[in-house]
């Protein structure tokens, strides 16, 4: 009953052992105006994860797209201040993101660059149709504009500021300058789709966690959607951007131009299963992308997943502080999988999580080498697991053996399955991987209390023996395809190890083996070091 009610709560109808519907997760693309750092690693991360998990339930393989947005006066800045050429430039960075992604094995599919023709054209398909419908018309927009953010404002999005006893007008969400510019340019009739974004965003959990659905709603009373907003720029200021058609002059503005991307790479499907995106974007995803798809008549998104941003030590990363972190270099202390499944244990959704590399060593350490690597060495080491087996289930021996002394952990395998399953759903990760290491960490006084290394010096308590072993390692089978969609390198290796067929590897395949048959297997013959301990 728990399953179904999972798989209800995550909008996904269960057939046996596949759905029918396919799967569409979608990452922010992310701006080249500098290279990736570990916030951008963390977004895909969530993605990654969270699409892994969606295959594992029995959803079929769809989209999984991320990739890079190369427009914009930021861009054309960062290319001249490189010294390369404009496209050369993007070609660079994008390619250090692709890399990067690969490298941490993000499982995307689709890998978009909006200096594509095929997304060029795209953006100027949807312009026609907006047009079309007359939901674009050319003005003159006057009003405040933050070249940082490449974002226009409202008069309630900016403060006034004294600094240095010179008065300046800032932006009240990233604090960076704006000027006032009065130019010619084309708007989009916002107050037309308002109550349609309003109708989604309040339609149930369609922006999680809630706290971005309440601000969502806050910018909305603020009147955010209660003028036109421009969405083009004159050519002469952002040159680097798709042209607006039938006019040479105009360029689209870089967010309309950004966020049609997930319609370039749809393919057959649509709307989206769910969006991962950073909460500094989500005004623009929470609000401007559903009010074009309102105005397109296209379905809106099932679901917006928001995290916070990363801290380091305490305080905010950026490149002023020197701050900013490179995965690649934290890859190199900590190993790939080490990296994800920090990021991925101690980032949390709904606040901003701290990275420290204190805490790296801590967790990794007492976690990955010891918790679960230790159950691994002790149910498959020689000196106690003589026959290099898997145990069959025996109902007989597990009632004599385990059933009492075990309580704990069985009652905890036993709901495992349902509870991560929910926190996966959630996007809260790291609420998932604390019950399955709380799961490891019973398993692990389970076999301290039972001394199987005592037990294996009297031929008597074999059977006894092959209880304690077969309930550690089915613990370390279930809780290894839980910890697939963080750790997937890590747990394939352990799973190969106890000889667990691929196709066995799937969400519904955690049903402890005392609610199924299990026959046993023999573990494969190479020695597996699950993850080493690190020095600081």
């Amino acid at each position: 009953m728990r399953t179904l009610l999972l798989l209800k709560k995550i909008n996904l109808y269960v057939y046996p052992r596949r759905f029918k519907s396919d799967c569409f997760v979608t990452t922010p693309i992310y701006y080249v105006n500098a290279s990736p750092h570990m916030g951008h690693l963390y977004s895909s991360l969530l993605a990654d994860a969270y699409y892994r998990f969606q295959l594992l339930l029995g959803h079929k393989e769809g989209v999984f797209s991320t990739g890079t947005d190369e427009h914009g006066i930021k861009v054309q800045q960062a290319a001249a201040a490189s010294g390369l050429p404009l496209l050369e430039y993007c070609d660079k960075i994008s390619a250090e993101y692709r890399n990067l992604f690969d490298e941490f094995a993000i499982g995307y599919n689709q890998f978009i660059r909006t200096s594509d023709q095929k997304h060029k054209d795209t953006v100027q398909h949807y312009w026609k149709i907006l047009d079309k419908k007359g939901y674009i018309r050319k003005g003159t927009y006057k009003g405040w504009y933050c070249d940082a953010d490449e974002a226009f404002l409202t008069e309630a999005q900016v403060t006034h500021v004294k600094s240095n006893g010179e008065n300046s007008v800032v932006s009240v969400d990233s604090g960076r300058p704006v000027h006032w510019v009065e130019e010619a340019n084309y708007e989009f009739d916002l107050p037309r789709v308002k109550d349609r974004v309003k109708t989604w965003i309040n339609s149930g959990e369609s922006i999680r966690p809630k706290k971005f659905q309440d601000l969502c709603n806050t910018w909305l009373k603020e009147g955010l959607m209660d003028q036109p907003l421009s969405v083009s720029r004159p050519k002469k200021r952002v040159h680097w951007a798709i042209e607006v058609p039938g006019d040479s002059e105009q360029s689209i503005y870089v967010w309309l131009d950004a966020l049609l991307n997930y319609l370039t790479v749809r393919e057959h499907l649509w709307p989206p299963t769910c969006q991962i995106l950073g909460k500094d974007i989500l005004k623009f995803h929470g609000i401007y992308w559903p009010a074009f798809l309102a105005a397109l008549e296209l379905d809106m998104p099932r679901s917006f997943l928001v995290h916070s941003h990363w801290t380091v030590e305490g305080e905010k990363m950026s490149k002023s502080k020197g701050n900013v972190i490179n995965p690649r270099i934290c890859a190199e202390k900590f190993g790939i999988s080490g990296v994800r499944y920090f990021l991925l244990r101690e980032g949390t959704p709904h606040s901003d999580s701290n990275y420290s590399e204190t805490k790296i060593f801590r967790v990794l350490n007492s976690e990955l080498a010891d918790t679960f690597g230790n159950l691994l060495s002790r149910s498959t080491g020689s000196a106690v697991n003589k026959k290099q087996v898997f145990p069959p289930f025996d109902r007989n021996n597990f009632d004599k053996y385990c059933k009492m002394q075990a309580s704990e952990l069985i009652s905890l395998l036993e709901i495992l399955q349902d509870e991560v399953g929910e926190y996966y759903s959630e996007l809260n990760f790291y609420k998932g991987i604390a019950l399955v290491m709380k799961v490891l960490h019973t398993a692990n006084c389970f076999v301290e209390s039972m001394k199987p290394w005592e037990l294996r010096k009297d031929p008597s308590c074999s059977a006894h023996l092959d209880c304690v072993l077969h309930l550690s390692l089915e613990c370390l089978r279930i809780c290894s395809i839980a910890l697939t969609p963080v750790i997937p390198m890590l747990t394939n290796k352990l799973l190969d190890k106890l000889s667990i067929p691929v196709e066995a590897r799937t969400w519904p395949d955690m049903v402890p083996s005392w609610k199924k048959e299990f026959e046993g297997s023999s573990l494969a013959h190479e020695k597996l070091i699950l993850y080493r301990r690190i020095q600081a």
